[in-house]
């Protein structure tokens, strides 16, 4: 039997000749049930307000604390991880701290070599302790020195080998000319880069360019201007420089803290 729309309408609320349905209004359960959910929102939000100023406050500090004691010109930028920071802080100690700085001068050291860009992980830094230093369980770091500032450093103009592991030294000397001798980076003791197995590239090796290279390259040149506790481990060559990785344990950060 053909029975009519009407009839088919939604069963469960009234329906009104309009075509409105009616809906009930929450149950005093059900307010209650928001009411908390929405208290339970804001306070998550917030916490996690009060925890970002906390993060944002150790961080200043640790930039802080850098920038004094390794004498850049900007303050690096820092990023402390993990959450809740507030919890890091009561226990005296940052989870970890990833933290990046630019152009760490070289000033004092016999062949002054800048660090062009720095690049840190700190693994449990203390909170506590003196404003104007930090101090790290462990730390692995990174220090990318660009071919410009190599070559202020060493006296002849530096740039990319055809090998890997490998860069040219070129000298220049009025009325003489210019060589181009190869040589391989390695890490040496005391955080220094080592050149050697020194081969010749390209022109007239004559004695006034040899000693200018013999000068340059013979010696290992330091790195004078990491953090006391941090050692070189590995050395590597890209396009625009060289990176020098460097791990340690039990570093500080203060006034006068880079490598003798």
């Amino acid at each position: 039997m053909y029975q009519s729309h009407r009839d088919d309408e939604y069963v469960g609320e009234p329906y009104y000749g309009d075509g409105s349905v009616y809906v009930s209004p929450p149950t005093r359960t059900g307010r209650r049930m928001i009411i908390a959910a929405a208290s339970l929102a804001a306070l998550l939000v917030g916490a996690v307000a009060v925890d970002r100023v906390a993060a944002a406050r150790a961080e200043s500090r640790t930039a802080k604390a850098f920038q004094d004691g390794m004498g850049t010109a900007d303050r690096p930028s820092v990023h402390v991880r993990g959450f809740p920071i507030l919890n890091q802080l009561a226990a005296g100690s940052l989870d970890h701290v990833d933290l990046t700085a630019h152009d760490i001068p070289a000033d004092g050291s016999t062949r002054p070599l800048p660090v062009t860009k720095l690049t840190v992980g700190m693994d449990g830094l203390k909170t506590s302790g003196s404003a104007d230093e930090a101090h790290a369980d462990s730390v692995t770091a990174t220090a990318f020195l660009s071919y410009a500032d190599v070559s202020s450093a060493l006296g002849v103009r530096v740039s990319q080998g055809d090998e890997s592991g490998r860069i040219n030294a070129t000298a220049s000397l009025p009325l003489v000319g210019d060589v181009t001798v190869s040589a391989a980076v390695s890490a040496a003791s005391g955080n220094r880069i080592a050149f050697t197995d020194v081969r010749a590239e390209q022109g007239e090796l004559l004695p006034p360019l040899k000693s200018l290279l013999d000068k340059a390259l013979d010696e290992p040149i330091p790195l004078q201007n990491v953090p006391e506790g941090l050692h070189l481990r590995s050395v590597t060559t890209s396009e625009d420089g060289i990176d020098a990785r460097f791990t340690g344990r039990s570093v500080t950060f203060h006034p006068d803290s880079s490598s003798a």
